[in-house]
């Protein structure tokens, strides 16, 4: 789903420009309420692990291959303010670093892939939550089909875009029929990483899934002036997660990120993805262009001047996972200082 330079003409890459920066400032703000000290030493960590499932593609039809977008994993996860930025960080190192998805097309990258991925999953996933009952099997349920659903959804997105400022004369009828038929399938797997990720997180420690907060409170009802737990079907309510240290969930995380990334990746399909198939399938890419960090030692998720394959591209998968950790960190952190900051009382003097 990275666009690459070329395929949406300069007016309205500049206007996704506009509305990606504008989205990117509102979830700044709004990931102030999101961090706090369960999520912010986490939110680094998502980019990261996004960044590097991104990597692991997986075959889906006959010479088509998908990824993670990653959006749904991220909202529910960390929040949706937090999620927008955990992938538009992904997306910024991607392109920047490893020649992924345009640098004049980022705006419609951070609109498409964080954006409306993050927006229309967790919308879902609030709304089912809300009706199934309040069990962690029905955020794990929730989180598998608000990812399925958030990746057709990009693909129309792009589609919309593409009907808007496309480079190349197309019928948008073929477009959206080969772009949204194919990120159905795609969607599958998204949504079994994001179910399988969300539901494990979930089963070791539920107080680090924003989407699961409250999980385990019950309704309580006031009886002789006192508040006792209401009758519940599904159970005693949990008990309360006493608090400690999430490290071992953070070193859980990178290592596996980096396992993904600079191991596994060596064996995901090679095969085209949903766009790049399509793309090449009716013309869109005919007018496509060279990425502006061609040359990049990164480029193409190698490193330049390795000749083993194996190493090259698994040395490059941990650089990424660590550069992408770093960067989030910083940012999340500087956010989650902001927020403290802005809680602190201006003055502690009082007058008479």
């Amino acid at each position: 789903m990275h666009v690459p330079d070329g395929f949406i003409n300069a007016p309205t890459s500049a206007v996704t420009g506009v509305v990606a920066a504008g989205a990117v400032a509102v979830s700044l703000r709004g990931a102030r309420r999101e961090l706090d000290e369960r999520t912010a030493p986490l939110a680094g960590l998502v980019a990261a692990f996004i960044f590097a499932v991104q990597m692991l593609n997986f075959p889906v039809a006959a010479g088509t291959s998908g990824h993670l977008l990653g959006g749904a994993l991220a909202a529910i996860l960390v929040g949706p303010y937090t999620g927008v930025l955990c992938v538009s960080v992904v997306l910024l190192m991607q392109g920047i670093l490893f020649a992924d998805g345009g640098l004049t097309a980022l705006g419609v990258n951070i609109t498409d892939m964080a954006i409306v991925t993050t927006v229309v999953a967790y919308a879902l996933f609030r709304g089912l939550v809300k009706v199934l009952p309040r069990t962690r099997r029905s955020v794990t349920v929730a989180s598998f089909v608000a990812a399925l659903v958030s990746v057709p959804a990009a693909a129309l997105a792009f589609t919309f875009l593409y009907w808007i400022g496309g480079t190349t004369d197309v019928a948008i009828g073929k477009v959206a029929t080969a772009m949204i038929g194919v990120h159905v399938l795609i969607g599958i797997g998204e949504a079994a990483i994001t179910a399988l990720t969300v539901g494990a997180v979930v089963a070791v420690r539920p107080d680090l899934v924003y989407g699961a907060r409250g999980l385990g409170q019950r309704l309580k009802l006031r009886v002789n002036g006192e508040l006792v737990d209401a009758p519940s079907d599904t159970g005693p309510a949990p008990a309360p997660v006493a608090a400690r240290s999430h490290r071992k969930v953070w070193i859980t995380g990178l290592v596996a990120s980096l396992v993904l990334a600079g191991f596994v990746s060596f064996y995901a399909s090679a095969d085209p993805d949903g766009l790049e198939k399509v793309a090449s399938d009716k013309g869109i890419d005919e007018k496509a262009e060279e990425h502006a960090n061609a040359d990049s030692p990164l480029a193409d998720y190698g490193v330049e001047d390795i000749a083993d394959a194996r190493v090259s591209g698994g040395l490059a998968g941990v650089i990424g996972v660590g550069v992408t950790v770093v960067a989030g960190s910083a940012v999340f952190w500087a956010v989650r200082r902001r927020r403290s900051d802005d809680a602190s009382p201006s003055s502690t003097e009082t007058t008479v």
